[in-house]
């Protein structure tokens, strides 16, 4: 039998062990709800920015939202989110090859594009490139090459709104790319994406936009089910703000996550909502 002494000393021991873990996994707060890493921001200045920098700093953390792919068309916009140096939100700028709307449509075809990217890429803290559009053979464009060969080389990942054909034009110009699938193909069917997953392992889909997630009535669908709890590790969330009006229902996106989200095993909810961003970036430069 355990003396008194014995006793008080292996619960302290236990009191000891539980403070130490709480220290490694945080304190647990039921109300709170999950963090969010915003994989796909544009805060453009082109037209004229309708949000100041402070007001869209205050919707992240209104949000809950800690952590951002930051790009903007022209580059002014992220330079001022990097400027702003917010305390508790990780800023990850990419280098946006567009001055105008306009160049979404010419930008594979433009030399001065690719001079643009080699430039903004000297200010020495960019992680990125994109978003940029491509759709099919016209990924296999020249400058569209040199960009993926200098994103390879500088270590950058690629944003790409691209459909799958253009995807696997990407990976061919070299099969060392990292890229970030913008909206994951859209409407394109779960196998294929399933398919594209398996085979390009430096593929991941961000799911801004993305059909099929959930049905009518707000459930998580049996087959994305399927595909997050295969590919757990390879998913990120992003509002896409290309519009003013997507600032306007910033709020109403990031909710629309934690809704399905919640459907999901708690492990492979934060894996999607914040940990695989986290995986990819690490800690700010």
């Amino acid at each position: 039998m355990m003396t008194f002494g014995r006793v008080m000393r292996s619960a302290a021991r236990g009191v000891a062990m539980l403070i130490a873990l709480a220290f490694i996994v945080g304190p647990a707060r039921a109300d709170e709800p999950i963090e969010i890493f915003d994989a796909h921001m544009h805060y453009n200045w082109e037209p004229k920015p309708h949000y100041s920098v402070d007001e869209v700093l205050a919707l992240f953390k209104k949000h809950r939202v800690t952590g951002i792919l930051a790009t903007s068309r022209p580059n002014t916009g992220t330079h001022a989110l990097m400027d702003a140096k917010p305390q508790g939100l990780q800023v990850v700028p990419f280098i946006r090859p567009y001055r105008v709307r306009a160049d979404i449509q010419t930008w594979f075809g433009d030399p001065f594009i690719f001079d643009l990217v080699q430039e903004e890429f000297k200010r020495g803290y960019y992680r990125g490139i994109g978003e940029f559009h491509i759709s099919g053979k016209a990924a296999e464009n020249e400058w569209v090459k040199k960009t993926v060969d200098f994103a390879v080389e500088h270590d950058l990942y690629l944003h790409a709104h691209a459909d799958d054909v253009a995807v696997e034009i990407l990976m061919r110009h070299n099969p060392r790319a990292r890229i970030i699938w913008a909206h994951t193909g859209f409407g394109l069917s779960t196998d294929r994406v399933s398919e594209m997953l398996s085979k390009y392992p430096k593929l991941w889909g961000e799911l801004s936009y993305r059909g099929g997630i959930v049905d009518g009535s707000g459930k998580l669908t049996a087959e994305w089910r399927a595909l997050f709890e295969r590919y757990p590790d390879r998913f990120l969330l992003g509002s896409d703000t290309w519009i003013s009006e997507r600032w306007q229902s910033y709020g109403d996106i990031i909710a629309g996550y934690r809704a399905w989200l919640a459907q999901l095993p708690p492990k492979i909810a934060v894996q999607i909502a914040n940990g695989n961003a986290k995986a990819l970036f690490g800690s700010e430069r």
